[in-house]
């Protein structure tokens, strides 16, 4: 099998082809009305390099993908934050990304609950609101420019979420009594240096760059906000038409994934350096290992996608003004992970109600 890696960055350009390869998607599609689907040569999955995407990053550099899908080939595509990997998604130019809760929310209830389910977990925690010195508490935040991967993203919603509840107003067009600047995460690490942001809501490793690298303190960890300090931060979302036309196909790319969750857990002391190994060919950057240290231990490996708290995100979007009413009945599929699950003697996780299991 043959790996294809592309860091990704939508242009209208990149829209154009996605389009097309939307168009040849639909074309699968009648083709398979026909009856005459037949295995894809490739599978495209999107990332992001991140630390809580480990179990794509691991599942490449070990090639799990590989082992579990023999003959096809495997496309991937880097993104830096959800609503730029659901486009593509949506434009059929990937068939699965690595994602966080809200851009899933938001596509399947835009579309219907027509666009892609939920088939697994990836990673739980990991998120946190990193600032200045000088802010040690949330009346401090009055006034503050503080930064989040991109408009409709987990960790913007989680922060438009959170100042609501501490009684600030803040607007998806910017102002407010907090201003919030969508930012890519690298740059953030360079705005926040140069002093032009107060702060910052971000998934790791950013969470720890800013910490170790830059001065930042840790004002609110995520994790303090949920029950037992678990939420998802990671899963793995798939294109509704391709799952349908492919099923085989998906559940060999759950069997690599599964595989890459249990690898990360089995080899704890490895996984640093694979993982760092991973981030160095998929951004061209290693992190130092101070960083990489205190960003492992804030997050969690896990294929339960934690379909209990998505309730709660629908709530918290809704809130904060980034996402559409709308019904998530459906959004999971976890039939083929529990059957894996089953297989390997592991109790099934739950849909919560919310779909298949």
């Amino acid at each position: 099998m043959k790996i294809t890696r592309t860091t990704t960055t939508l242009t209208a350009l990149g829209l154009a082809a996605m389009m097309l390869a939307g168009c040849a998607s639909a074309s699968a599609t009648d083709d398979a009305a026909k009856g005459e689907t037949k295995a894809p040569d490739e599978v495209r999955l999107g990332y992001f390099a991140n630390v809580t995407h480990a179990p794509a990053l691991v599942g490449l550099s070990e090639g799990l993908f590989e082992d579990a899908l023999g003959d096809i080939d495997l496309k991937t595509e880097v993104f830096n934050a959800g609503p730029a990997a659901i486009e593509a998604l949506s434009a059929g130019a990937i068939d699965a990304t690595y994602i966080g809760p809200n851009p899933s929310i938001n596509t399947f209830i835009q579309s219907g609950g027509e666009s892609a389910h939920i088939i697994a977990g990836a990673t739980s925690g990991g998120a946190a609101l990193v600032v200045r010195e000088g802010i040690d508490s949330p009346d401090d935040l009055a006034g503050a420019n503080i930064a989040t991967p991109q408009l409709g993203n987990t960790q913007d919603v989680a922060l438009r979420s959170w100042l609501a509840e501490e009684g600030f107003e803040t607007s998806t067009a910017g102002g407010g009594d907090v201003t919030i600047t969508p930012t890519e995460n690298a740059q953030t690490l360079t705005l926040f240096q140069q002093g032009e942001l107060d702060g910052a809501w971000l998934p790791e490793p950013w969470v720890s760059r800013l910490v170790v690298e830059a001065g930042a303190h840790v004002l609110v960890d995520e994790a303090d906000l949920w029950k037992d300090g678990a939420f998802p931060t990671t899963v793995l979302l798939v294109r509704a038409e391709f799952a349908e036309e492919h099923p085989d196909v998906v559940e060999d790319l759950l069997e690599g994934h599964v595989a890459s969750v249990a690898w990360l857990d089995e080899h704890a002391d490895e996984a640093p350096g694979v993982i760092n190994d991973a981030l160095e060919e998929a951004t061209g950057k290693r992190l130092s290992d101070d960083v990489l240290a205190r960003a492992l231990e804030n997050v969690t490996f896990t294929v339960d996608p934690h379909a209990e708290t998505f309730e709660t995100l629908v709530e918290n979007g809704l809130a904060a003004g980034t996402q559409k009413k709308g019904s998530i009945d459906g959004l999971f599929d976890l039939r083929a992970l529990n059957a894996l699950l089953k297989k390997d003697g592991e109790e099934p996780v739950s849909a919560a109600g919310l779909g298949e299991e």
